[in-house]
């Protein structure tokens, strides 16, 4: 099939319509083989085309996400490896974990920015104070340290 005008054509495949060719200035030549396979491998390529970018590369109007980290100390600030940093999803009820690394940093990527987090440190019998990530806390990334200062209860 050439296609010589500068029309947009369409293919009706089980009443679903696909462009078939825009005429940019050239022929475009197409050889139909048996049950017209070429027209419907250019059916499917055009579509896929016409799709868009992947999710991956979709970040412009996406969900806000952000980060948040921080450093575990004891009552006289010293860095805590292996202390354990609980991550609450406050709408979900969700708790993710982490255990500090050999300073005693933590990090959590991937937020949603939509939601409120609370963060809470443990270690041995020492616990830290509840701190809030809220939802009006406008930074990308965000820093949050924790101090095992508390008695476990």
């Amino acid at each position: 099939m050439v296609i010589t005008d500068t029309k947009l054509r369409f293919l009706s495949l089980r009443n679903v319509r696909f462009p078939a060719a825009i005429e940019t200035g050239m022929n475009l030549i197409s050889q139909p083989a048996r049950g017209g396979l070429s027209v419907l491998a250019a059916a499917i390529t055009l579509l896929a085309l016409s799709a868009g970018p992947a999710p991956a590369q979709q970040n412009k109007g996406g969900p806000a996400v952000r980060d948040v980290q921080g450093i575990v100390t004891d009552a006289d600030g010293k860095p805590q490896a292996g202390a354990i940093v609980q991550l609450k999803n406050t709408k979900t009820l969700q708790i993710i974990s982490f255990i500090t690394k050999e300073q005693g940093d933590y990090y959590f990527h991937d937020l949603s920015a939509d939601i409120d987090f609370q963060l809470s440190a443990e270690r041995g019998d020492k616990t830290s104070a509840v701190r809030t990530l809220s939802s009006f806390d406008t930074r990308r990334q965000a820093v949050l340290n924790l101090k095992l200062d508390h008695d476990k209860k």
